[in-house]
């Protein structure tokens, strides 16, 4: 029987890089950009046109039951959809486990932002009479915690972190929390997608997002040409389960374990500092009890922007030495997807750590000076993985960093 640290035994994605886990993982190895012109709506009035799309994603074939569909939102979907495909891949039935001792815990930065302009606009345009029944619920940010809940009968203690980018990780951290307080199972992890005029409106606000018009060149970390991000849509929902209850069931290895995390917040005026992400991802280590020396690679958050994409790697370099440990930013591929960025990020990781592959940075070519990081930017690199560190920064200050190891 398993013991220790819990366990993630499933994973499913609904992302820029495709649908599924191995299609994600080839294109992240691939190196293959899903960054492209915004097609879920004319965004041609707007200086940010690029964006990065889940490619071929059919609610009515992944989403159900089907009245789902009109009662929620397009990122509800995309999470509905990934928790089929993790289940799965867990071999897990919620059905044999009690149902009050699972859990969801999802992260979201943005709700659902397509149904509730689409639900405004009818006010707008014509009378209350003309807004549905669902806006009261399907833009909230728990809309996603709430249906898969439903959708799976898990009545354990469930909630939703809206930390924007480190909120994903907040949630992990949280359903780990949750596994040590009796809960067998929890859904976690998270998506987003607020690819509408009004969410692209709100994301314009920050002044961060990337105006380039090449997708090739628009999202560069820690590159002598970052001038901002591109934004996403899509994540991941990830099984993650008690040592024990995992092997009770019979259940594999899994993908890897949930070590040790800590959060911070780093107040907006101090964003450009390494102050609080290093003291973060110190904390992280402490609470895996491990050392420096035992981190093999690190996820960066990968801001984009000059000033925070050199603070991270002041913390980096801070903690591990000059280009002591290998960095990689898969997120160029598919933009930054706020709630579900992290989660992403941390599929990927266990996938680096399940092959032993460091998957690299693409876009990145001429690294930023002073940047003392070892970022893999040329290809995947082969190298013995044990543990991973994942690090993200959320607008506003939030501030997170998760510890992964193999099982």
């Amino acid at each position: 029987m398993m013991t220790g640290a819990p366990v993630i035994t499933g994973i499913g994605v609904t992302a820029p890089t495709g649908i599924g886990v191995e299609a994600h993982w080839a294109a992240v190895l691939a190196g293959k950009s899903a960054i492209g012109r915004i097609e879920r709506f004319d965004a041609a009035g707007y200086p940010v046109r690029l964006a990065g799309e889940v490619p071929g994603f059919d609610a009515e074939s992944a989403v159900r039951p089907r009245r789902l569909i009109s009662q929620t939102d397009h990122w509800t979907h995309l999470a509905l959809a990934a928790a089929e495909e993790a289940l799965a891949d867990a071999e897990v039935d919620p059905g044999a486990l009690p149902e009050f001792e699972m859990a969801v815990v999802t992260s979201s930065s943005s709700g659902g932002t397509e149904f509730g302009q689409r639900e405004m606009t009818a006010l707008y345009q014509h009378e209350p009479s003309w807004v549905g029944a669902y806006q009261s619920i399907a833009w909230f940010y728990a809309a996603t915690t709430g249906q898969l809940s439903i959708r799976h009968q898990m009545r354990g203690p469930c909630g939703v972190l809206a930390c924007e980018q480190a909120g994903g990780l907040d949630a992990l951290a949280q359903a780990k929390r949750l596994t040590g307080k009796g809960a067998r199972l929890v859904l976690t992890g998270g998506t987003d997608a607020s690819l509408c005029p009004y969410g692209l409106t709100a994301q314009l606000s920050t002044g961060k997002l990337s105006t380039a018009q090449d997708p090739a060149r628009a999202y560069l970390p820690f590159d002598a040409e970052a001038s901002g991000y591109v934004p996403g849509e899509g994540g991941a929902i990830l099984v993650l389960e008690s040592a024990a209850s995992a092997g009770a069931r019979g259940a594999g290895p899994g993908y890897g374990r949930v070590l040790g995390h800590a959060a911070g917040f780093d107040p907006p005026a101090e964003t450009g500092r390494p102050r609080v992400l290093r003291r973060v991802a110190e904390q992280a280590l402490r609470d895996a009890r491990l050392t420096p020396g035992d981190i093999d690679v690190v996820f960066a958050d990968a801001a984009g922007v000059p000033a925070d994409d050199r603070a991270e790697a002041e913390a980096i370099a801070g903690i591990f030495g000059p280009s002591a440990v290998p960095v990689t930013a898969p997120k160029t591929l598919t933009g930054r997807l706020y709630g579900g960025g992290a989660p992403l990020d941390v599929a990927t990781a266990l996938l680096a750590l399940r092959d032993g592959v460091v998957p690299p940075t693409i876009g990145t070519r001429r690294p930023a000076p002073g940047l003392d990081i070892d970022l893999v930017t040329e290809g995947p690199r082969q190298l013995p993985l044990r543990h991973a560190l994942v690090l993200a920064r959320g607008h506003g200050g939030f501030t997170s960093a998760l510890v992964l190891g193999r099982p």
